[in-house]
C-alpha cells in the first residue's frame, strides 16, 4: 500500500486502475436480439405469461446461491434456459403441456401460371378477343388493351407492341404484329390480326401464342410476357373475350413432329364456266410460305397446269409478290376443255420463290383430280357437280410432287 502525505491528493497505479476496471465479475456473453423474440408459427404459446410470472422454485436458490463459483459457459446455458422458460420450450417442459391448437388442413397454393401467380402485378394484364370465321376459314386476334406492363426503359416506362404466333410451327410465316405504341405501360390497341387458311384440323391441334415485347431502336427488342390460347376452346363464329396476366417465356417444343411442318397455304377457286366452254382456276392468296430468302421472307409467285399436257400450253402464270409470306393475287386463267374432258384431267398448282440471276426455289404445291385424295379431290369432284359455280378450297402445300413440276 502507498503511503502518502496529509493533503496530498490520493493517486493510483495503472495496474490498480486496469484490475478495478477489467475485473468486475465473472464474464457473460452478450444476448442476441433473437434471444428475446422468439419466432412462433401462430404468436406465442398460451402459457408464457404464466410461466415467465410463476416463482422460481426452491430448487433454484441453491442454484442461485453457488452463482459465483459457475463457469460462464454455464451460465450462458442457465440464460439460454431462462428465454425457453419465459417464451416457451412449447411442450417440452415437464408436467402438464398445454393441448395443441387442432391442425388446419392445407390451403390450396395459387397456380403458379395462374391469376394468383407474382407475374401477374409484375408482367401486367391483356385483353384480347378471338373469333373463328368457319365460313371463310379466318381466325380474327383483336387486341385491345394492356394494363400494368412491366417497365423496361429507363424512364419507368416502355414502347410495347404485340405478336401471334401459331403453335407448333412458330415462324415468320404466321407471325402477325400490332403496330408499337410508344411511353406507355397502359396501351390501348384495338387492333384486329387476322390468319387466312384456318382449317378445322387447325383449330383442334394449334395453339396460339400472344407475346408482349418492348421495342428498343438501338438494341434488341425485350421480351415483357406473353400467354397461350388453345384453339379448340374456340368455338366456330362465336367471338371469345379474354383478359389474361401474361405469364414469363414458356419454352417451345423444339422436338415437334416433323411431319407436322408445312410449306404453306393456298386459296383455289374452281368454276366450269359453260358460257366460255372452260374451267376458270382463281388463285386468290396463300398463307404462312416457308420463307425462302435471306431476309426471312420469299418472292412468290404461283404456277398453274392442266396435265396431261401434251402440247405444253397448258402453263399459267401470276406476277410475283415482293418480300412476303401471305401474298395476295385474285389472278384467274381460263382452261378451254369440254366438261366431259374434266375427268380424265387433273390440275398442278406450284408455288415459286423467284430469285435474280439464279435458279427460283420450289416453295410448295398441291394437286387437284380424280387421282387426288381428301380435300382434293372433294374440290375437284365439287367443281365437275356444279357448273357454272364458283366453288373456293384452301389447300396444304407438299414438297412433294411429280417431277416435271420441280425444274422452273
Amino acid at each position: 500500500m502507498t503511503l502518502r502525505r496529509r493533503g496530498e491528493k490520493a493517486t493510483i497505479s495503472i495496474q490498480e486502475h486496469m484490475a478495478i476496471d477489467v475485473c468486475p465479475g465473472p464474464i457473460r456473453p452478450i444476448k442476441q436480439i433473437s434471444d428475446y423474440f422468439p419466432r412462433f408459427p401462430r404468436g406465442l404459446p398460451p402459457d408464457a405469461g404464466p410461466r415467465a410470472a410463476a416463482p422460481p422454485d426452491a430448487s433454484a436458490r441453491p442454484a442461485a446461491a453457488s452463482a459465483g463459483r459457475r463457469s460462464p459457459s454455464d451460465g450462458a446455458r442457465e440464460d439460454d434456459e431462462d428465454v425457453d422458460q419465459l417464451f416457451g420450450a412449447y411442450g417440452s417442459s415437464p408436467g402438464p403441456s398445454p393441448a395443441r391448437p387442432p391442425a388446419k388442413p392445407p390451403e390450396d397454393e395459387p397456380d403458379a401460371d395462374g391469376y394468383e401467380s407474382d407475374d401477374c402485378t409484375a408482367l401486367g394484364t391483356l385483353d384480347f378477343s378471338l373469333l373463328y370465321d368457319q365460313e371463310n376459314n379466318a381466325l380474327h386476334c383483336t387486341i385491345t388493351k394492356a394494363k400494368g406492363l412491366k417497365p423496361m426503359d429507363h424512364n419507368g416506362l416502355a414502347d410495347p407492341y404485340v405478336k401471334l404466333h401459331l403453335l407448333p410451327g412458330a415462324s415468320k410465316a404466321n407471325k402477325l404484329r400490332t403496330k408499337t405504341l410508344r411511353n406507355t405501360l397502359n396501351p390501348t390497341w384495338n387492333e384486329t390480326l387476322t390468319y387466312y387458311g384456318i382449317t378445322d384440323e387447325d383449330m383442334i391441334r394449334k395453339t396460339l401464342r400472344i407475346s408482349v415485347c418492348d421495342e428498343d431502336k438501338f438494341r434488341h427488342n425485350e421480351f415483357i410476357g406473353e400467354t397461350r390460347v388453345p384453339l379448340k376452346k374456340l368455338k366456330a363464329n362465336h367471338t371469345k373475350t379474354f383478359s389474361i396476366c401474361l405469364e414469363k417465356q414458356l419454352p417451345v417444343d423444339k422436338t415437334e413432329d416433323k411431319s407436322l411442318e408445312e410449306r404453306g397455304r393456298i386459296l383455289i377457286s374452281l368454276k366450269y364456266s359453260s358460257q366460255k366452254q372452260g374451267l376458270l382456276v382463281g388463285i386468290v392468296r396463300c398463307a404462312h410460305l416457308a420463307a425462302m430468302d435471306a431476309n426471312g421472307y420469299s418472292d412468290p409467285y404461283v404456277k398453274t397446269y392442266l396435265r396431261p399436257d401434251v402440247d405444253k400450253k397448258s402453263k399459267h402464270k401470276t406476277a410475283v409478290k415482293k418480300k412476303t409470306l401471305n401474298p395476295e393475287f385474285n389472278e384467274e386463267f381460263c382452261y378451254e376443255i369440254k366438261h366431259g374432258d374434266l375427268a380424265k384431267k387433273s390440275l398442278e398448282v406450284t408455288v415459286w420463290d423467284y430469285d435474280i440471276g439464279k435458279s427460283n426455289d420450289f416453295i410448295g404445291g398441291v394437286v387437284l383430280g380424280i387421282n387426288a385424295k381428301g380435300e382434293r379431290l372433294k374440290h375437284w369432284f365439287d367443281c365437275l357437280k356444279n357448273k357454272d359455280k364458283r366453288i373456293e378450297r384452301w389447300h396444304t402445300l407438299t414438297s412433294e410432287l411429280p417431277g416435271a413440276a420441280l425444274s422452273d
